[in-house]
C-alpha cells in the first residue's frame, strides 16, 4: 500500500515503441504532443512555430503534409527540430513514401485509406527502411462508409472496429511498431471507444478528444475526456486538440498530467478564486506568475492565497507560500514554514526569484544525486 492510495493510478500494461528517440508507452512517461498550424511549406514559419512548442516542453511534434511542396519541406524541418515529427497524411500514399525518406520518425495514416494492399506495403516498407512508427488514427468524423451503414451512426463499437481493421492491414505486412487512437469531438464516445480498445490490444494509446473547441470549452473537455482515460490508467502519449496555438495545447496537456500526478513539469501553482478578504489581487498576481515561470522546467510547487483563511495550510504542502496580509505586508512560506514577509510593491519579483532559486537549488541537488549513483 502506499501512503496515499487514494492517488494511485494502475497504469495499463502495453509494449513500447520509438517515436524517433522518444519512447511511447512500455514504462516510458506519458508523452505530451501537439500539431503545427503554418503551412509545411513554409519551413522557416513551421521551424518558428516548432521552437515555441519545443520551449512550452513538447515531446513530438505533428506536421501535415497535404502535397509535394509539404514533404519537399520536411527534410528541413526535420534537421531543425529538435524532437520527433510525425507527417500526418491522408489518402495519397506518395506523401508518405516522401515524408519517411524526408526523416518523419512517424507517419499518421489509416492505412485503409491509403489504397491498394500493395501501396500500404510500400508505405510499410518505407517505414522499415526509415525507422518510423506509424499511428493509426481512427476519428469519429472520418468513419468508412461501410461502418456507419453497419451501425448507423459513430459509436465506439464503430470506432474499435475501424482501428482493429486498420491494425490488421499493418500486422498482414509484419509491422508492429504502431500506436493507434479512436478520437471523437463527443468525449463521452470516446472514453467509451478508448476503453474497449485498450480491452483488446497491447499497442501504445494516442490519446485525444478531437475538435474540442475553442481555448477555455475545448481544456475542459480534453481535461475530463483525457483525464478520465488516465485516471483508469490509459494512455501513453496525448495531443489536447484546441483552436488555439500549439503551445498552448502543450501546456494544457502538462496541466492535465500535473493534476494527475503522472508527469510534472515547471511549477505548479496553487490559488484561491480571491475574494473580499484578500490581501492583494490574486488574479493579476497568478496570471503575472505563471506568465513570468514559464522558463522553469523543474517540477516545483507554489501557493498563492489571498487572505489566512487557507493560506497557510496551503503553503505547508507546497514549496513556496504567498498568503496576503494587511497593510500592504504579505507572509512568504518556505518548505512549508512561515520564513519572511514581503511588501506588495516587491512582491512579484521577489517571488520569482524564490522559484528560480529553490528550481536551481532542486536542479543541483539532483545533479549530485545522479553523480553519487555513478
Amino acid at each position: 500500500m502506499s501512503l496515499r492510495p487514494w492517488r494511485d493510478i494502475t497504469r495499463r500494461k502495453s509494449r513500447q515503441i520509438m517515436v524517433g528517440n522518444v519512447p511511447v508507452g512500455g514504462d516510458a512517461p506519458v508523452t505530451v504532443q501537439t500539431m503545427t498550424n503554418t503551412p509545411t511549406s513554409d519551413p522557416k514559419a513551421t521551424i518558428d512555430q516548432i521552437r515555441r512548442c519545443e520551449d512550452a516542453g513538447v515531446d513530438i511534434i505533428r506536421v501535415s503534409c497535404p502535397d509535394v511542396e509539404s514533404t519537399a519541406a520536411l527534410k528541413q524541418i526535420v534537421r531543425a527540430s529538435r524532437v520527433p515529427i510525425v507527417a500526418d497524411i491522408h489518402f495519397h500514399y506518395k506523401r508518405a513514401l516522401e515524408a519517411a525518406d524526408a526523416g518523419a520518425a512517424c507517419l499518421r495514416i489509416n492505412p485503409g485509406n491509403i489504397g491498394s494492399s500493395e501501396r500500404v506495403k510500400e508505405v510499410v516498407n518505407a517505414a522499415k527502411a526509415n525507422g518510423c512508427a506509424i499511428r493509426i488514427g481512427v476519428n469519429a468524423g472520418s468513419l468508412e462508409k461501410d461502418l456507419l451503414e453497419k451501425y448507423g451512426e459513430p459509436c465506439p463499437d464503430a470506432l474499435v472496429e475501424s482501428a482493429l481493421d486498420h491494425i490488421k492491414l499493418l500486422q498482414d505486412h509484419d509491422f508492429h511498431e504502431y500506436k493507434v487512437a479512436v478520437k471523437a469531438s463527443d468525449l463521452f464516445l470516446a472514453v467509451a471507444a478508448y476503453q474497449q480498445l485498450a480491452e483488446a490490444v497491447d499497442c501504445p494509446l494516442h490519446l485525444g478528444i478531437t475538435e474540442a473547441g475553442g481555448f477555455v470549452g475545448g481544456t475542459v473537455k480534453s481535461a475530463i475526456g483525457i483525464g478520465s482515460l488516465l485516471w483508469y490508467g490509459i494512455g501513453d502519449t496525448l495531443r489536447v486538440s484546441l483552436s488555439a496555438e500549439p503551445e498552448e495545447e502543450v501546456r494544457v496537456g502538462f496541466e492535465i498530467l500535473k493534476a494527475l500526478g503522472i508527469r510534472n513539469r515547471g511549477v505548479r501553482v496553487v490559488s484561491c478564486p480571491s475574494c473580499a478578504r484578500q490581501g492583494f489581487d490574486v488574479i493579476r498576481t497568478v496570471e503575472a506568475l505563471e506568465s513570468r515561470l514559464q522558463h522553469i522546467r523543474t517540477p516545483l510547487s507554489l501557493s498563492v492565497l489571498g487572505c489566512v483563511v487557507n493560506g497557510p495550510g496551503e503553503a505547508r504542502e507546497t514549496d513556496i507560500g504567498l498568503t496576503g496580509g494587511g497593510n500592504g505586508k504579505h507572509m512568504v512560506y518556505l518548505s512549508g514554514v512561515t520564513d519572511h514577509t514581503v511588501e506588495s510593491a516587491d512582491m512579484l519579483d521577489h517571488i520569482v526569484k524564490l522559484v528560480e532559486a529553490k528550481a536551481a537549488e532542486i536542479e543541483a541537488a539532483s545533479e549530485a544525486q545522479a553523480v553519487a549513483a555513478e
